[in-house]
């Protein structure tokens, strides 16, 4: 364990408990923090950049088709739109620290576009207690007494920490046609109704089984996993913005209040009441 962020981390988050933030001056940005010992996250996302900090235990976690470790003094590196899980590899569980920027603040701040993370994690131990420090300082400079200049200029040090871990631009992937883009796409215009294989095959141009295949294959999770990641994103922006919790479950295809709340905690980690509240103040 880190001697800064990680002793502080476990003595204000209990185990099994997170916390978001949001500062108002700056949107695009999302804070986190937490302690999980028993939490299993299922498969979700991030429209943003994920980058944070293993202050102590270790993860493991799915992304992008392969398992990984994150130990502690640990970065972790997750691009956006990417499906990835979450569980303890120890019986203590694992404190950490993120930060979720979308890719416009990230441009702004490094002035470069399209940024690309290889590796999910990185093991460089100094660079890790340095990002720990800074999410530390940000998530100080977001909560009572706000400080937005504080603020930016450590955000814009952590993307210079953070920088040499980058490709820019991303590399071209070879099979661009396989993205299937025009299938995320309907998905993100239908949330609010039930879809079938048949009708997000025929975005792709190709039938059911073929397409749920190659599906699969390309974002390492069945279009269903992937609907249910799209819905909670869009219930995270709606709850961020105000609107009801019982308004947000119908509006992205979810049963009922209850069953936004049993999905939502189960992704990230919190109650979709709680949420709100912290990202609202």
């Amino acid at each position: 364990m880190t001697a800064l962020g990680g002793q502080g981390l476990q003595r204000s988050c209990e185990p099994d408990h997170a916390q978001f933030a949001r500062p108002s001056h700056r949107a695009g940005v999302e804070l986190y923090r937490a302690h999980i010992v028993h939490q299993r996250f299922d498969p979700h996302s991030h429209q943003a950049f994920g980058l944070g900090a293993i202050e102590s235990g270790v993860e493991r976690f799915r992304y992008r088709g392969s398992d990984h470790l994150a130990p502690d003094d640990s970065v972790v590196l997750m691009n956006p739109d990417e499906l990835h899980t979450g569980q303890a590899e120890t019986d203590a569980g694992w404190c950490y620290r993120m930060v979720y920027i979308d890719e416009a603040v990230l441009f702004n701040l490094s002035g470069e576009a399209h940024w690309w993370f290889p590796e999910a994690v990185s093991a460089d131990a100094r660079r890790a207690r340095s990002v720990s420090r800074l999410l530390a300082e940000l998530w100080d400079a977001t909560t009572e007494p706000r400080d937005p200049l504080r603020f930016d200029c450590a955000l814009l040090l952590l993307v210079e920490e953070l920088r040499p871990l980058a490709r820019v631009p991303r590399p071209m992937q070879k099979t661009a046609a396989a993205d299937f883009k025009n299938v995320i796409d309907y998905m993100h215009s239908h949330l609010d109704r039930s879809l079938c294989l048949e009708e997000l095959a025929r975005c792709a141009n190709l039938s059911p089984f073929h397409f749920l295949r190659m599906f699969k294959t390309r974002h390492h999770v069945t279009p269903q996993q992937m609907l249910m990641a799209l819905r909670l994103l869009a219930a995270k922006e709606r709850l961020a913005q105000g609107d009801a919790v019982a308004d947000v479950a119908a509006s992205v295809g979810l049963t009922d209040q209850p069953h936004l709340t049993r999905c939502f905690a189960k992704r990230y980690g919190v109650t979709p009441a709680r949420y709100q509240r912290q990202v609202r103040g």
